[in-house]
This record gives C-alpha cells, sequence and structure tokens, in this order.
C-alpha cells in the first residue's frame, strides 16, 4: 500500500474531526451548532517516516470542544510513530449575549440580553441559550456588550440576608403545613438556607423566593 502525503492525510483528519464533533454537538434547544474545523500545524522539528495508514484519535482527557488536541499514530509503515497537532472546534449557532454593558452585581433583565450567532466552543463555561437561564440572575463581573451570557457570567440572587423574617413550608407523604422563622444564613433561590423555627428548632430548606423555604420531611 503506498505511503499516504502529508497534505492527504491531514485533509483526512480534518474530516474526521467534522463528522465526529459534529456527532457529539450537545442538545441546545435551539437551533443546530454549525460545526467548523481548523487543523493547525505539526511540530516543523518533525520528520515523520512514511505511513500508509495514519489514524487519528482523541487522547484521554481531551474533548473535540474549542481549542485542543488530536493524536494522529502511523499503524502502517516501517517506523510506527504516534504525534499530537493542534485543532481548534468552532461551534457556531445562535445564544444570547449582552446588549449594554452591565456592573458586576446588577440583577439581569430581558432588557440587557440579545440574540447573535457565537461561537459556542469558544469557552469552556456552557452557553445559557435560553432566557430562563439568565433572566433574574447576578452578574458575577462586569459585562461588556456582545459579551456570551454563559454559566460563568450569572449567578442566582440573594433574595433575603441572615436574621429575616421567612415562612417555611415543611411537607412530607400527604401533608404540607406552613410556619414562621428567622432565616440563620442568607438566602438563595434554588439553594439551602438554615431557618430557626420559634420553638428553636434549626432546620435547613431551599428557598423558593424572598419570603418561603420549602422544607422536606
Amino acid at each position: 500500500m503506498p505511503a499516504v502525503s502529508e497534505n492527504e492525510w491531514l485533509e483526512n483528519t480534518r474530516r474526521w474531526l467534522l463528522a465526529q464533533s459534529s456527532a457529539s454537538v450537545p442538545a441546545t434547544g435551539v437551533e443546530p451548532l454549525r460545526m467548523e474545523v481548523v487543523v493547525g500545524n505539526l511540530d516543523s522539528r518533525l520528520r515523520l517516516a512514511p505511513c500508509s495508514q495514519v489514524q487519528p484519535y482523541v487522547p484521554t482527557g481531551s474533548r473535540l470542544w474549542g481549542k485542543t488536541r488530536l493524536g494522529l499514530r502511523c499503524l502502517a509503515g516501517e517506523t510506527k510513530w504516534n504525534v499530537f497537532i493542534p485543532v481548534t472546534i468552532h461551534a457556531w449557532g445562535q445564544a444570547w449575549v449582552v446588549r449594554r454593558d452591565v456592573v458586576a452585581g446588577a440583577v439581569m433583565t430581558m432588557a440587557d440580553g440579545m440574540q447573535a450567532e457565537v461561537d459556542w466552543a469558544d469557552e469552556a463555561s456552557p452557553v445559557l441559550a435560553e432566557p430562563a437561564a439568565w433572566v433574574g440572575q447576578v452578574a458575577t463581573r462586569a459585562l461588556s456588550t456582545g459579551q456570551v451570557l454563559r454559566q460563568s457570567t450569572v449567578r442566582a440572587a440573594q433574595v433575603f440576608q441572615a436574621g429575616a423574617q421567612v415562612r417555611v413550608l415543611a411537607q412530607g407523604s400527604g401533608f404540607q403545613i406552613s410556619a414562621d422563622g428567622q432565616a440563620l444564613s442568607a438566602g438563595v433561590v434554588g439553594q439551602m438556607a438554615r431557618i430557626r423555627m420559634d420553638n428553636g428548632r434549626v432546620m435547613s430548606g431551599m428557598v423558593l423566593d424572598a419570603r418561603t423555604v420549602q422544607v422536606e420531611m
């Protein structure tokens, strides 16, 4: 079997990468992502022996997303070799970006975002594709116009401070009761908070809103 030229197996690698990355695209809940593959250059100091079968593979700990690397190994040649090549996987699709500058700590509203085509794979933090994932959340840092809204850019808002009076909903199998309590920790929607009941008992429950904590019995 004749040896495959470097240009040929690099093109074969690009096609393999495109097929593999397209097959592993995460579910977005919106339009399918448009994948794009950029294959980098091998180290110019390498002198690889001729090979008639070059196999690409994903190294352990790597993923076909963003800036990464791909392994290439010669399976059929006088000298077997194994090298790594830099690659960049782009995943273009619609997402929400910042419409205008937002200061750190500001509560995000629908007016703060707009849709645009972005590279989902440009950063490791997942894109927030649905408004429900960021509207009402707090900016973790100053956000600039055009910045993609990702999990790392927002956090749940604190709705009450330690010492606040809250309503505790305690529920179990076939019953639900309501009582008043005092927060012993700050309350963030969707997270746990500690509450002292009127009888002195301390309980932990899920913060539902600015006045309600739910306790499972």
